[in-house]
């Protein structure tokens, strides 16, 4: 019986981080590197106004969805885990977006008991409705809110974007290498 229940993101999480920069140099004519984007608006980010860029991520988010890849090590430690712990994945991706969704979790042979797509950042609603018992996260204040409201801890994958102080509870990861042994420390001492 799997008795864990894990709370994961996925952009910038299970995907690469990296997933969005091919579809915004090519269309913005840009050419810039996940270390040139220092924060998560990415509108503020490249100096484009927010309409511009909500339109152009509108027409494009299928596309970057069902293109992205994985982040390194996720699959791997993923698919070990789908037999130790309930694997529920909450996204800020609109609903109308499951089906993109479900096909890459399909074609990437990722396992999951569960995937809601909640339309918005605020993650909060889902993770206590769902009772995870640990949240994999990229978007630093997402993660500080749901460590601080829940009182779980909350792996924050590294990236240039999210570089803010944290509280303890919220853990920094440069990969899922390290999440995975700061997991099995955390399940040997929570058993």
């Amino acid at each position: 019986m799997k008795e864990k229940r894990f709370g994961i993101d996925i952009d910038g999480t299970v995907t690469c981080p990296t997933s969005l920069i091919p579809f915004i140099n090519e269309d913005f004519s840009l050419n810039i590197t996940l270390d040139d984007i220092k924060q998560y608006d990415l509108s503020k980010a490249l100096n484009i106004s927010p309409e511009r860029f909500r339109d152009w991520f509108n027409e494009r988010e299928p596309v970057i969805y069902s293109c992205s890849p994985l982040a390194n090590g996720a699959e791997l430690v993923l698919n070990k885990w789908k037999k130790q712990f309930q694997l529920y994945f909450i996204s800020a991706r609109r609903s109308h977006l499951f089906e993109v969704t479900e096909q890459w979790f399909h074609e990437k042979d990722i396992w999951y008991d569960h995937i809601e797509l909640i339309g918005s950042h605020d993650k909060l609603k889902a993770a206590k409705a769902h009772n995870v018992d640990i949240f994999f996260e990229d978007k630093h204040d997402n993660a500080v809110m749901i460590h601080e409201e829940i009182n779980i801890p909350v792996l924050l994958f590294n990236t240039p974007y999210n570089q803010d102080p944290i509280p303890e509870g919220v853990i920094r990861v440069n990969n899922w290498k390290e999440a995975e042994r700061w997991v099995e420390n955390w399940d040997r001492e929570n058993k």
